[in-house]
């Protein structure tokens, strides 16, 4: 895999070929970089100085078909002379950090929105469900979890830059636990009230007095009164006997 190093903002040395560095000649990039414009190009953001050039270096062994950029922020990032390719992806790495942390999230926004219409993947440090989707909520189109394979991650960058999402497999599983344990939507007199105004309504229909729905429910006969009011406003309703009656009939609807 060739490797693009990486210069900092201040510095004008050119990288030496063959040499694995994580920094970018930001004034002038090598030769081979330049007559490879349409290969892939896959940009390491990485704060992780020692596992930043790892990760260039074992991907560079690789293959040789993706060109590796290593930066330590979105903004080194932002501010290097990339070449003008459409097939960059960006692979941002968390490391410790969690993904549901307002600083690690914010950062993650604004790559995403800088980087538009490049795809950016996180490489997270946990491989929970919520990391996960955290990471796409904030605009990223694939995740890797900490032990992901070097392959998989080439294989991730194919798919991300030809404009698919990537995820990993083992989390499919987890993904079908949780649509799984999703609630089903509510309907009918559910939808229109909480959990406690719906079992007040219950007893409304039956025409329960309100000492009666206080003793059932193991409330205060005021804040009875209180979901009365409720769902009589929610029904459009000006007495007890008129809200009953429409109760029973949203009910027979139901069934």
């Amino acid at each position: 895999m060739k490797h693009i190093a990486h210069q900092m903002p201040g510095e004008r040395a050119q990288a030496t070929p063959g040499r694995s560095s994580d920094r970018f000649a930001e004034a002038d990039p090598p030769r081979d970089l330049r007559s490879a414009r349409q290969d892939r190009v896959l940009s390491i953001i990485d704060g992780r100085r020692l596992e930043r050039a790892c990760l260039v270096h074992c991907l560079e062994q690789l293959s040789d078909e993706i060109l590796v950029a290593g930066y330590d922020s979105p903004d080194s990032w932002q501010a290097a002379q990339r070449p003008g390719t459409g097939r960059e992806v960006i692979l941002y790495a968390l490391g410790g950090r969690a993904i549901t942390g307002s600083s690690a999230r914010a950062e993650l926004s604004r790559l995403v929105q800088a980087a538009d219409p490049t795809p950016v993947i996180v490489l997270a440090a946990t491989d929970d469900l919520e990391t996960m989707l955290a990471a796409l909520d904030c605009g990223a189109v694939g995740f890797f979890p900490p032990d992901v394979k070097l392959e998989t991650l080439i294989e991730g960058t194919c798919i991300t830059a030809a404009g698919g999402i990537f995820l990993p497999r083992d989390s499919l599983p987890s993904l079908r636990e949780a649509i799984a344990a999703r609630p089903a939507p509510r309907s009918g007199l559910e939808a229109r009230f909480t959990d406690r105004q719906l079992a007040v309504a219950r007893a409304l229909q039956r025409g329960a007095a309100n000492k009666t729905i206080a003793y059932e429910l193991n409330l205060c006969e005021s804040t009875v009164k209180v979901h009365i009011r409720k769902i009589m406003r929610a029904l459009n309703a000006t007495n007890r006997t008129q809200a009953a009656f429409k109760l029973n009939a949203m009910s027979r609807e139901e069934d």
